[in-house]
């Protein structure tokens, strides 16, 4: 049986495979003009280029260093999540354990998009009427439910925790 650590790496690397295949397909076959309603009134593909940061904040930025300094947050994070995992493994709940991987996986995504092409591609939009999400992609979303996943493991220990004592 591999190691709970492979398994962790596995699930990151394939975060950053699926990533990346969702992101070419829509660099390539959707232009940013374009608009495709999957749910009409909730939920469309776009193309939408974003070079700064969750929910576009720096994204009109125009100080040079912007990228620059995005690449080099988001390799600390990377490095440090990578080191947590590794070294910690034993110690996390299955889900702090995937969870952490998910996390890894969408840094390491949206990483590369921003060493290869200095922005990240997003396109789930998801809407209500004129209230929307703003759109995001595949390592957007494993972040999110790896940070869910962290966050419920906490949550569940400290309800064991409170019950045992």
């Amino acid at each position: 049986m591999p190691d709970i650590r492979v398994k962790a790496c596995a699930l990151a690397a394939a975060v950053v495979v699926l990533d990346r295949i969702t992101k070419w397909i829509v660099q390539t076959r959707v232009s940013p003009a374009d608009t495709y309603s999957v749910i009409p009134g909730f939920f469309d593909i776009v193309h939408w280029e974003n070079r700064g940061v969750v929910f576009g904040f720096l994204d009109d930025s125009v100080s040079e260093w912007r990228t620059a300094i995005l690449i080099a947050l988001s390799l600390v994070c990377a490095g440090l999540v990578g080191r947590f995992l590794w070294k910690t493994h034993r110690s996390l709940d299955r889900l702090s354990l995937f969870g952490f991987a998910m996390i890894a996986g969408g840094v390491a995504g949206n990483l590369l998009d921003r060493v290869v092409r200095g922005r990240v591609t997003d396109f789930l939009l998801f809407y209500i009427g004129q209230y929307q999400w703003p759109a995001f992609n595949v390592a957007d979303s494993a972040l999110s439910v790896g940070s869910g996943l962290v966050l419920l493991d906490l949550l569940l220990s400290r309800h064991k925790a409170a019950n045992v004592s």
